[in-house]
């Protein structure tokens, strides 16, 4: 049986997959886009499925911008 941590539905999982974007209320989101996806401006914009995969950027480095 092969195991895989990545979602298989996401078919890219280099960084020309991944989007930064905001919510309305100003955190910052790093998230997976699904095949043939691009131009996501918004958290809005994105599918359940892709916001599923989303990282809260602060929580990850920090209040503090890098």
């Amino acid at each position: 049986m092969e195991f895989s941590e990545r979602d298989r539905q996401l078919g890219n999982i280099g960084y020309e997959s991944m989007v930064w974007v905001r919510d309305d209320k100003g955190r910052e989101f790093s998230c997976n886009l699904d095949d043939g996806r691009s131009g996501v401006k918004r958290f809005s914009d994105l599918t359940d499925h892709e916001k599923a995969s989303c990282s809260n950027v602060n929580e990850l480095i920090g209040t503090e911008r890098w």
